[in-house]
């Protein structure tokens, strides 16, 4: 019986997590500026991209930015146990990133990097 639980344990956690769990809305954490996001994260041909489709300043009052219908993430991959890896543009900075994306449950950590050197995008929530 032991080992029958502790196969079962182990199948649950190798089975990586499918890019279906990260698809939907997802609202930002407020960047440098104060402002925050939607971002709706969907199929992009075989990879996965997410647009922003609607901006809200600090108080949560709807704005248009200049980010504002922009893809900011593109070219998403699976890479695993909740991983993905791809490509991210900060408005804030004006500047694209090689992408990591870790999603675990509703939460959905962002990171930029340049090389080996990662800087958070912040903690998405699921909308």
């Amino acid at each position: 019986m032991k080992s029958l639980v502790l196969m079962a344990s182990l199948v649950a956690f190798a089975s990586p997590v499918s890019a279906e769990a990260l698809l939907g809305k997802w609202k930002t954490t407020p960047d440098e500026n104060g402002f925050s996001a939607i971002i709706d994260i969907a199929p992009c041909g075989a990879k996965i991209c997410g647009t922003n489709i609607q901006s809200m300043d600090g108080s949560g009052k709807k704005v248009t930015t200049s980010s504002s219908g922009t893809k900011l993430i593109w070219d998403m991959v699976n890479t695993g146990r909740g991983n993905y890896a791809g490509r991210v543009y900060s408005p804030a900075k004006k500047k694209e990133y090689k992408g990591k994306l870790q999603l675990s449950g509703n939460t959905l950590n962002v990171k930029g990097c340049i090389g080996p050197i990662c800087l958070s995008g912040g903690t998405w929530t699921r909308m």
